[in-house]
């Protein structure tokens, strides 16, 4: 066991074999063997090791142990249950293999079982947690039962039954036992009922989080819409902590619907079960005035009264009735606000939400009113004032942040645009200052400044200025080589080299972020969306792995996490647990990972280190079967990780969410389509006896050559809607969502090239079916579909034609878009060699059947059909086709060898020194990155050029 724990797996298999020669029947030892075969890759040993133990049905507490450890790493849960069963049949009153069994059945999600294994626990032992494991159970079979009516009519009544016998019999013990009547209660919509059990004396139970109770109640009263309670409740809270900014929303929410009822407080008795109730506008002015004057008394300034005042205004005005109420002028308000909270970095945040209460043409005033309360002072006449310690900083960095958002910088033209970035990287360097006992790990207080004058450039090269995206790189660079774990410097980093079809340095950089968990599957997109498309493949293989071993793993570890949810008495969590894991198994981008990384795997593998057909028995593909959960695609995205202080119309919308969500989905549904159609090409193998139809019926095969149809008809279709939705031509934020390549797929001929190949398997396999007598009319559209193949590729081809990189004025510009079609050649080009070498094993039986007769004929002029000399005109034009553009890269490769780019004439961007040096590393990355791709390309094209030879029949 010592051998394990420390990984080395062959030692632990000796010893294990030693002690087995004395020991014969020494089951643990077979078992730590068993790990260790497991370990070292020979998982049959291993099974049939550990199944030879467990048929023997072991009680001993090691053999159980380590099998349940073998098995969880053979990810095989469910004969864990196996084996506790047999052990909790011998050993019947066992606390400990029962809780076990418990446990084994969580894992795989038995809840039924759960239930009767969790009684059974509890007549062994009555302890309450375990009459409570089996009444968390029923609730698990409520949530997970497809029919509503039963989970309402049957599971949770009868959980709440046996909640209510406890309580009669006074056996509630533990907090969570009381939280668990709640959770069944509320999910039994009895409302009424939850209010009592909170306040009643089982509610002074619920201690353990801050305000449980009050939550609670709070939550009860909404869904009951009593409002008085909740005005009451909110009102007492806000007493007690006038910073909770919950409390304030439910507090206006309840005032104005109170207003809206015309609801009067009873004349003689309490007002609401909550005491006082507010229910006009003047009492809910007084009462924040109020809360403002307490404030100015506090020790410390809470931001919470004040943003009220704000959210309150802004709620009058939505209503039409503000002027009354006097409660001030927002622009004025917010002066004030800025006044004492400026030097703090939240103002900004705080202050965005109500921008929209100041009139556009007030914009300029407000900030120049912002400016003249700072603290800034100019060393000479002309110079920048600067500031002279980190709150005035903070101060300056939020009325520029506010300019940016209200639209002030927007505004400018070029010449002004340029002159705010230079003053902009001033203050950044400035305030560098300020920083310099900052730690690896911490921002510098400046960052902002330099992000800000990125997203200035960025508008300019938007507007058409090439140099500015160089600059833009420029700067963030130099900006993380001050402050290195700065996320934001990264993924800005990552999508202006992505967008410049540049992604060499992407993959470091989002090594650097050093994304946890659930972010693989949040910004994943960001790496998964550009690393195959510009001809990083084997960074593509790495990037789809990184996302799918979080996914894979998610499964295993949500059942240890429910597992300890039930140990600890979390049970509200497990059906938060449980609504996890399948958000993540509908996620959008795990579906669009798992298929791009098999189409992948096939473009690299399939038919160049294995056969097409071995390739895709390994990936246990098979074209009937679609794993994707359409209906229920959850976009995990998040959209909002790079910061933005644009205006809202300029910033990403719902409505951009939408799309981008509607084009990802079209566009998988391409992908997934064209990988089960090559999925589809060696079920089609050579197994039929032409023209004897019966035959072909039960041979099966005929019903697979419907299936490619079918799915063929669904490709045509998927083409259509996808065509349709570009014709809207949506132009999303420049750090919005990234568009899908499903605009290069089509405008460069790619599509076409991919549907007419699938179109061309279906003729050749009507071609096997009816055989070469009568079939010249089939022949010669075989033959015009060759001929037309070869047409489109070479359109393709010379759409990949051009220079990548090209220097203009004196400035670099990119092209990846030659580089996507480039891509999509290779692309297109293997899916032509695999149908090619269906049509070989179709070809080939046919001319060894000529041979024979022409032999026994003794002919010489046995005629061949025209079918042949087409396909073998069609093979070596491909061939003709890939070796051009072979040499097409070679001098792409030379071209970008030999760019010089140290010429590059940077007179007009007045880069500083410092800059110069940053400006080299990026464009040089850019050019690497470039070169490493088209390498990469022309590799595969060299494999696929020798699968291509051994095509001659």
């Amino acid at each position: 066991a010592d051998y394990l724990d420390n990984g080395n797996n062959k030692m632990a298999i000796q010893q294990a074999d030693k002690l087995l020669k004395k020991h014969k029947d020494l089951h643990c030892a077979k078992v730590l063997k068993a790990i260790g075969l497991q370990r070292t890759g020979k998982q049959d040993e291993a099974y049939a090791l550990a199944q030879e133990v467990a048929a023997l049905e072991p009680t001993d507490d090691n053999s159980l142990q380590a099998l349940t450890i073998l098995y969880r790493e053979m990810h095989r849960p469910e004969l864990v249950t196996k084996l506790y069963e047999a052990a909790v049949k011998k050993v019947p009153n066992s606390e400990e293999y029962h809780s076990h069994l418990f446990m084994a059945y969580a894992r795989v999600g038995e809840y039924k079982k759960m239930q009767q294994a969790g009684m059974a626990l509890y007549k062994i032992v009555p302890k309450n947690p375990y009459y409570f494991w089996s009444v968390m159970s029923l609730i698990m079979q409520s949530i997970s039962a497809q029919d509503e009516n039963l989970s309402k009519t049957m599971f949770l009544p009868l959980a709440e039954r046996m909640v209510e016998k406890m309580v009669k019999e006074d056996k509630i013990e533990a907090e969570a036992e009381v939280e668990l009547y709640y959770m069944i209660l509320e999910r039994l919509e009895k409302y009424k009922e939850a209010l009592d059990v909170v306040r009643g004396k089982l509610g002074e139970k619920l201690t353990s989080e801050l305000q449980s109770r009050e939550n609670k109640c709070m939550a009860m009263y909404k869904k009951l819409h009593r409002w008085p309670e909740c005005n009451a409740l909110a009102r007492r809270l806000l007493l007690k902590n006038s910073d909770d900014w919950q409390f304030y929303i439910t507090y206006f929410d309840s005032v104005f619907q109170l207003i809206d009822e015309s609801w009067t407080p009873p004349a003689e008795e309490e007002h609401s079960l909550e005491g006082e109730v507010h229910c006009s506008i003047e009492q809910a002015v007084s009462f924040i005035e109020e809360r403002i004057t307490e404030e100015s008394k506090s020790s410390r300034p809470l931001r919470g009264p004040y943003l009220a005042k704000l959210e309150l205004i802004r709620r009058l005005r939505l209503r039409g009735c503000n002027d009354e109420y006097k409660l001030g002028d927002p622009e004025e308000l917010m002066f004030q606000y800025f006044k004492k909270f400026g030097d703090k970095p939240c103002c900004f945040t705080d202050l965005k939400v109500f921008v929209d209460l100041l009139p556009p043409s007030q914009y300029t005033k407000f900030i120049r009113q912002l400016l003249e309360v700072i603290p800034l002072a100019a060393a000479a006449e002309n110079e920048v004032a600067l500031p002279g310690d980190i709150k005035a900083l903070q101060q300056h960095l939020c009325v520029v942040q506010l300019s940016r958002l209200l639209g002030i910088y927007h505004a400018m033209e070029k010449k002004q645009k340029l002159a705010v970035v230079r003053e902009l990287m001033l203050r950044y360097r400035h305030g560098l200052e300020f920083g310099k006992s900052c730690l690896k790990t911490e921002l510098q207080f400046s960052d902002y400044y330099c992000l800000l004058a990125v997203h200035l450039l960025l508008d300019l090269w938007l507007e058409g200025e090439e140099a500015a995206v160089w600059q833009c790189l420029t700067l963030l660079e130099e900006g993380l080589s001050h402050s290195p774990s700065n996320a934001q410097f990264k993924l800005l980093l990552i999508r202006i080299y992505c967008r410049l079809g540049a992604f060499e340095p992407v993959s470091e950089l989002y090594a650097s972020l050093d994304a946890k968990h659930i972010q693989h599957d949040t910004i994943g997109y960001l790496l998964t969306r550009y690393a195959g498309s510009l001809g990083h493949y084997a960074a593509a293989s790495q990037s789809c792995n990184f996302a799918l071993r979080f996914f894979h793993s998610n499964q295993k570890d949500t059942s240890e996490y429910i597992i300890q949810a039930y140990k600890y008495g979390a049970f509200e969590k497990i059906p938060e647990f449980i609504a996890f894991r399948n958000r993540l198994n509908s996620s959008l981008h795990f579906a669009q990972v798992r298929t791009e990384r098999m189409l992948l795997d096939l473009l690299l593998e399939a038919n160049i280190s294995t056969s097409l057909e071995e390739s895709i028995k390994s990936m246990s593909l098979s074209p009937e079967e679609d794993d994707i959960p359409w209906k229920d695609l959850r976009d995990n995205r998040d959209l909002t990780v790079l910061f933005s202080w644009d205006p809202k119309d300029r910033d990403i919308s719902e409505e951009h969410r939408k799309l981008s969500l509607e084009e990802e989905t079209l566009w998988l549904r391409i992908r997934s389509l064209t990988l089960r159609l090559v999925s589809g090409l060696p079920t089609l193998g050579h197994t039929i006896q032409p023209k004897n139809s019966e035959k072909t019926a039960e041979n099966g095969v005929s019903s697979k050559i419907d299936t490619i149809r079918a799915l063929l008809r669904q490709l045509e279709a998927a083409v259509d809607s996808g065509k349709k939705f570009l014709e809207q031509k949506i132009q999303y934020p420049v750090l919005g969502p990234p568009p899908t390549r499903m605009a290069g797929f089509f405008s460069n001929g790619s599509c076409q090239c991919q549907t007419s190949l699938f179109y061309l398997v279906s003729d050749i396999y009507e071609l096997d079916t009816n055989g070469l007598e009568d079939s010249a009319e089939i022949q010669e559209r075989i033959g015009n579909s060759f001929k037309s193949l070869v047409e489109r590729l070479t359109d393709l081809f010379n759409k990949c034609k051009g220079d990548l990189i090209e220097v203009r004025d004196g400035t670099l510009k990119t092209h990846p878009n030659l580089l996507e079609n480039l891509v999509f050649f290779v692309e297109t080009i293997s899916i032509a060699l695999w149908v090619s070498s269906y049509c070989d094993s179709v070809l080939r039986p046919f001319k060894s059947n000529l041979q024979k007769k022409k032999k026994k004929k003794k002919e010489s002029s046995v005629a061949m059909p025209p079918v042949f000399t087409h396909f073998l005109d069609y093979v070596t034009e491909l061939q003709t086709l890939t070796s051009n553009v072979i040499d097409h890269i070679k001098g792409l490769e030379i071209i970008l060898t030999a760019l010089k780019l140290e010429e590059l004439s940077l007179k007009d961007t007045l880069l500083l020194q410092e800059e110069k040096k940053f400006t080299k590393t990026v464009q040089g990355k850019v050019q690497n990155s470039y070169h490493h791709s088209v390498q990469e390309i022309g590799e595969l094209l060299k494999k696929r050029l020798d699968t291509i030879k051994k095509l001659k029949i």
